[in-house]
């Protein structure tokens, strides 16, 4: 296996396009259009042209977001780029939940379709037909034999939508559209006018009803942007894919509409009352009045292909949903794992195909989980347009797509998803509960199993690249307490590092003692903050940074420093060790409410300098959030060799030392967005240990331990270090 858990960019324009109308083309309207025409009669032609304009509307936002993001993983990477972590998870959930129960819904739409042939095909050889052929365990296991054949494809070959099956259907709707033209060239237009008449037989309201049941007919085009990790020049691939995509759906399904309307109706009923007692089979009825039994066969034919074409799409959409997940531990870190020889997600594809064999073995209304799919596509449908709304606002370079008449698109667009989305929880309650049941049982995996990971994977994304922090809207504040002129350009390097430029920003503080103010030694304290803050903004300037500088007058200076981290909500405090009383640090740690590193450094001590990292660790937990965000501002700022150590007694078994290695070297990787190397030791004196090793390296990061929280007070270990160690030092306190 490759943990690294990277996939080539192998799918080009057509293996794009082949995913969505792989997923969209046949199976929505071959089980929908008899529902529509039910609900709404002739007018389903205008039902589906309506939800086609709002499915376009929603290709635009997704083509601007997948480009302007393109990694797979679909609506989980949009909120992962413009939300947070948390929400992003929750998109990934019931997305994947999403993609997996359409699957089961194709699974057994073919199976069923199957069945029905094999019947067909036992009739015509032996004149009878076993009932068994129909019955449940048969559905069930052609639906679970296609779904392993698929598994086992997509395991072995890494690509877009299964080709000959979409240019196979798609050829035997074009026979069927076409015999449905040539039937209709021997109608009169007044035939043809009293076939659509009464156009509307529900009113608005029968309209509305049915572009909501019909509307996920026409989803699958987000699933291009599921796959976009692998998709080559996405910027120029995914926005056609997803129109083409579309564009080939609406051009089968509304002149297919059109014939079955007008042509496939025996004389003496209407479409609307034909739709009403057979719902299910609606098209093949029309498609045998007009073609005779090759129109039926036809269907069957085409409902087969489409299931399987649209159950590969899904479960592949499924698998790199549930792979990106995994990768920023918002999943089990195993299930991102991808094989060295397929190069292909194999956990990923292996646990979605199980979770759809389960649902087909144990759920016996399907019909209700469709309806929370559906429930649940229009939900990340509407926040898609919002996040890219967000996007555009918070973006300063435009993404290669756009989105044209913004923000009209977005809101208009939002604004129809979100609207039939409500419809769809009040017209089928059982929807919604099972959306917000799944939901809440993600709650509380990730509550209580991935939280803590997927936080530090998304801390170390954040210091790596900055431009996430400017997508989520957020501008960390760095307060650095500058007192002693010597070290300020070594504190400005490190808060810099912490807050980026153009992203975050430092504000240099000088606290001048009120005692000495009213002793009349102002113009003294006066000169010695000036100095100090000019050396500080000079060393900025020179680095081709602009801090911000604020100076104040308090009675005593750490009251003040927690005053002013307060007042401005400061996400970090930056501390020199020669600056800060050691016995005020554990008063001043404790008082703020943000996180707090401690730096120590030698005389002339330089960041870009550093190139080899010491990170001794004992309690793994308690730092490591804040810890992976400092490692990656510090591989963000140059190349750097991170080194992990964990220091065990001497009377420690082999199988200790083993465990706590794997244990160490997963955090390394989890918390340094480069390579990180883990290294156990056995040692009685972990200070004599840590201070030797430290010795070989530039720069050593420790934790400080909270070791009374209702006294306040912290471990000596970490200040006995920095003050022994000859290299420079970095305390880190977590907030509290």
């Amino acid at each position: 296996m490759n943990k690294q858990g990277t996939i080539e960019r192998s799918i080009g324009l057509a293996g794009a396009t082949g995913v969505g109308i792989g997923a969209i083309v046949g199976g929505g309207i071959l089980a929908l259009a008899g529902v529509a025409y039910a609900t709404t009669g002739p007018a389903t032609l205008l039902v589906f042209a309506a939800n086609g304009v709002i499915a376009v509307l929603t290709a635009l936002s997704f083509a601007e977001m997948s480009t302007a993001f393109p990694q797979s993983g679909g609506t989980y990477t949009f909120a992962k780029n413009v939300l947070s972590v948390r929400a992003a998870f929750a998109f990934g959930w019931v997305g994947w939940f999403a993609s997996i129960v359409a699957g089961v819904l194709y699974a057994m739409g073919f199976a069923s379709y199957a069945a029905i042939a094999l019947q067909e095909c036992a009739r015509l050889l032996f004149g009878v037909a076993p009932e068994w052929l129909l019955g449940h365990a048969m559905v069930a296991t052609l639906a679970i034999g296609a779904t392993a054949y698929y598994t086992f494809g997509l395991i072995r070959t890494s690509g877009g939508g299964d080709n000959w099956i979409n240019f196979a259907k798609m050829a035997v709707f074009a026979v069927l559209i076409g015999g449905g033209l040539w039937a209709l060239t021997g109608k009169s237009l007044t035939t043809i006018h009293t076939s659509l008449t009464p156009f509307l037989t529900h009113g608005t309201t029968g309209f509305f009803k049915a572009m909501g049941y019909t509307f996920i007919a026409l989803q699958g085009f987000d699933l291009i942007a599921a796959v976009a990790g692998e998709v080559r020049t996405p910027e120029r691939t995914l926005p056609r894919a997803m129109l083409l995509s579309l564009a080939a759906a609406l051009g089968v399904y509304l002149p297919l509409l059109f014939v079955i309307a007008t042509v496939g109706v025996p004389p003496g009923h209407t479409i609307g009352t034909l739709s009403a007692n057979h719902p299910e089979v609606v098209v093949a009825l029309a498609a045998r009045h007009f073609l005779g039994e090759t129109g039926f066969w036809l269907v069957l034919i085409a409902a087969i292909l489409s299931m399987l074409s649209a159950l590969q799409a899904n479960l592949l959409a499924a698998s790199r949903v549930a792979l990106t997940m995994a990768q920023d531990r918002t999943l089990p870190a195993s299930i991102g794992e991808v094989h060295i020889r397929y190069n292909t997600p194999i956990t990923a594809i292996c646990v979605s195909a199980l979770t759809m064999a389960t649902l087909l073995m144990v759920v016996p209304d399907v019909a209700a989980a469709g309806a929370a799919a559906s429930l649940i596509f229009l939900i990340s449908f509407a926040m898609t347009h919002w996040t890219s709304i967000l996007a555009r606002t918070r973006r300063r370079t435009p993404a290669p797509f756009h989105t044209p008449f913004f923000p009209l698109i977005p809101v208009t667009g939002g604004l129809c998803c979100a609207g039939l989305a409500l419809f769809q929880a009040i017209s089928v309650p059982t929807a919604g509960l099972i959306s917000a049941v799944w939901l809440g049982l993600g709650g509380l995996l990730y509550w209580a199993l991935l939280a803590r990971r997927a936080r530090v994977v998304d801390a170390s994304a954040e210091a790596l690249d900055p431009q996430l922090l400017q997508m989520r809207g957020r501008s960390p504040l760095v307060l650095v307490p500058v007192a002693n002129p010597q070290n300020a350009s070594a504190m400005v390097a490190v808060a810099h590092a912490l807050a980026p430029p153009g992203v975050g920003r430092v504000l240099l503080l000088s606290v001048v003692a009120e005692q000495g103010w009213r002793e009349k030694e102002s113009p003294h304290s006066l000169h010695d903050t000036q100095t100090v803050l000019r050396e500080a903004v000079t060393a900025s300037f020179t680095s081709g940074l602009a801090p911000e500088a604020l100076m104040t007058i308090a009675p005593q200076p750490w009251p003040e420093i927690v005053r002013v981290s307060r007042v401005h909500r400061c996400e970090s405090l930056l501390l020199g060790l020669s600056d800060v009383n050691s016995a005020h640090l554990e008063e001043l740690i404790s008082s703020v409410a943000c996180d707090v590193v401690v730096l120590h450094a030698p005389p002339g001590w330089h960041l870009e300098n550093i190139h080899r990292v010491l990170v001794p660790t004992r309690s793994l937990g308690a730092h490591d959030k804040f810890r992976a965000r400092l490692l990656g501002s510090l591989c963000r700022t140059g190349k750097r060799e991170v080194t992990f150590l964990q220091v065990l007694p001497e009377h420690s078994s082999d199988f200790q030392c083993d465990r706590a290695q794997r244990r160490l070297t997963q955090y390394a990787n989890e918390e340094v967005p480069t390579r990180a190397d883990a290294l156990v030791v056995r040692h009685n004196k972990p200070l004599e240990a840590i201070t030797d090793m430290a010795n070989n390296y530039d720069l050593t990061v420790l934790g400080l331990e909270r070791i009374d929280k209702n006294r306040r007070q912290f471990g000596q270990l970490a200040p006995a270090l920095a003050q022994n160690i000859t290299c420079a030092t970095i305390m880190i306190s977590r907030r509290g």
